[in-house]
């Protein structure tokens, strides 16, 4: 078993590495621009360092010497000196800015390809959470990627490369020191990995921790008005709490351990330059128990390579500081597995769709299998008059959801699907959408007045045309009592009006896209038997004339359907083609 979960945990590590590199793929040039310009600051710094090693050494000769400052030091090198100066800063900067602008670019296409997986995913997002968990995925964890792909990432090729051009640079005057800082320099590193474990789990634990936090103060502040009514806003209020105190608690973990990490980091490149110093200074005593009265590297020579060993260290210690970002990074990633694993489909058809009136659909062995090979829908054959109102009921986990999904276009299937006769797949998804009335369970509302929401259906809808869908779901005296209208303002998921009077609010929408199918996905399942059989009425009243198929588990107040089907018996009725 412990065989089989390191190789799990192999596996899950070699995934997430390959979605990092993905996600930078796009802004590797950027990088390695930035890359390039800070091996070039690391090649000015050995030139400033050299020059201001030769000017005091100068400066001790021309106290010795009584000579003049202007014969020590030329006005050639003083002048490469301040070329120096500004030049390395300025490199420092362009480098930051690449960086930044390639993680900003990289983490904007990241949101983009999220946006698109969960837009190709239709209703069937909810599967992969709840919208606060996929909206602190989209904003937060995305964000968390920032500190790898702007600092660790260019930091990871330059702690080999800056101290190799160092020691190179050192090696001239003293191999002995250079080989000094050579020993010493993979003692960073090694604490590094001993550390990044632990700051990788504890970085996937307040991931987690938030997103758990995320979701559950989200679904709390929806239904405030329903705890409230059973006056339990007590228990929510300790639940939150309680995620809060997991969240802190895993925070503090976290910066305990990048703190910690940041000391000893520095303690060890102390320790090193302190041996490196202590060498030089014995040498230029001539007290070397080696070397009795013999100065193995001048004045010179010394002051350069002490100049050059805090740089020396520095990428090693700054890419221990940023390693927790790498941490940061895989956890954060591996908490966006499931959305960036996701098979997504995307509907094949280029064939423009108009339609003057109700039309016909024909189903003919439809069925829909998922990625992992699971049978979400039986093959069926169904045929569908064109204006003819439909009910298609069966158990939970039978396909209805699914097959409204292969309606809409949001899964690929097996079979044919015919709007009159054209086939589904050949048309033009959004001039198909355009023709579609979809009502979920739970209706979709956002924060903003009942203008606005109403035109989320229809953009281009006149006030009058609403104050008309509002009279036909009768909700315009509701309406015209409000003091501000049409510009009353609504909270998230329509808080302010009741389960029924949202119902109503979502059929007039249904009626502003003067949509010619509809579909609906157990529109009153959430609704007391009384509210139902009032939005039932009104269904019954405004889905005249329409293609209509409604999915339930129930048959109790709908008898104002054409027909009644259930899907289970579908693909085995005689009058069916068989699949």
């Amino acid at each position: 078993m412990d065989t089989a979960l390191q190789t799990s945990e192999q596996q899950l590590k070699k995934t997430l590495r390959k979605q990092l590199k993905d996600t930078i793929a796009p802004e590797t040039k950027r990088l390695h621009l930035a890359l390039l310009l800070a091996v070039l600051g690391t090649l000015v710094f050995i030139g400033q360092s050299w020059l201001l090693a030769h000017l005091f050494a100068g400066l001790i000769k021309s106290t010795q010497n009584s000579t003049g400052l202007v014969d020590v030091f030329s006005s050639q090198a003083l002048l490469l000196l301040i070329l120096c100066f500004i030049l390395r800063p300025s490199l420092q900067f362009v480098r930051e800015r690449l960086s930044q602008v390639a993680s900003f670019r990289a983490r904007a296409t990241l949101r983009q390809r999220l946006l698109v997986t969960l837009a190709s995913l239709g209703p069937e997002r909810q599967t992969l959470g709840a919208d606060g968990a996929l909206s602190n995925q989209l904003l937060e964890q995305v964000d968390a990627l920032d500190g790898y792909i702007s600092r660790y990432y260019v930091q990871l090729y330059l702690v080999l490369i800056t101290p190799l051009l160092i020691s190179i640079a050192a090696f001239y005057y003293s191999p002995l020191a250079a080989g000094l800082m050579l020993m010493t320099a993979p003692l960073v590193p090694l604490f590094m990995v001993l550390v990044g474990g632990a700051a990788s789990r504890s970085s996937q634990q307040q991931m987690a921790a938030m997103s758990q936090l995320s979701s559950r103060f989200l679904d709390w502040v929806r239904g405030m008005s329903t705890l409230q009514h059973l006056k339990a806003t007590d228990q929510a209020q300790e639940d939150i709490d309680r995620s809060a105190s997991k969240y802190r608690d895993t925070t503090m973990k976290v910066l305990r351990l990048a703190f910690l990490s940041g000391a000893v980091l520095e303690l060890f490149s102390s320790l090193a330059i302190a041996l490196v110093a202590l060498y030089l200074g014995l040498g230029l005593l001539g007290i070397l128990p080696w070397a009795k009265d013999v100065i193995p590297v001048p004045y010179a020579g010394a002051l350069f390579i002490l100049l050059l060993a805090p740089e020396f260290y520095a990428p090693l210690r700054q890419l221990g500081s940023d390693y927790h970002a790498k941490a940061e990074a895989e956890g954060a990633i591996e908490e966006l597995l499931p959305l960036l694993e996701q098979h997504t489909w995307q509907h094949p058809g280029q064939q423009p769709l108009q339609l003057d009136a109700a039309p016909a659909l024909s189903l003919t062995a439809v069925s829909i299998t998922a990625h992992n090979g699971r049978l979400r829908l039986p093959c069926i054959n169904l045929q569908i008059a064109a204006g003819e109102r439909i009910g298609l009921h069966g158990v939970s986990g039978s396909g209805k959801s699914s097959l409204l999904l292969a309606l809409l276009g949001f899964v690929p299937y097996e079979g044919e699907i015919l709007v009159n006769q054209s086939a589904l797949l050949q048309l033009l998804r959004s001039d198909w959408h355009g023709q579609l009335g979809y009502l979920s369970q739970q209706p979709n509302f956002k924060r903003g007045s009942l203008a606005e929401n109403l035109r989320l259906a229809n953009p281009a809808a006149s006030e009058q045309q609403l104050y008309e869908v509002l009279r036909q779901v009768d909700l315009l005296s509701l309406i015209e009592k409000l003091p501000q209208g049409l510009n009353t303002q609504l909270g998230e998921r329509g808080l302010g009006l009741s389960g029924g009077q949202l119902s109503r609010l979502a059929i007039a929408q249904l009626l502003l896209r003067d949509a010619h199918i509809w579909l609906l996905d157990e529109p009153t399942a959430h609704l007391d038997p009384e509210t139902s059989a009032t939005i039932h009425t009104l269904l019954d009243k405004l889905s005249v004339g329409k293609t209509l198929l409604l999915v339930s588990h129930q048959w109790q107040g709908l008898q104002w359907l054409d027909r009644h089907l259930d899907l289970a018996a579908l693909h085995t009725t005689k009058e069916q083609q068989p699949c």
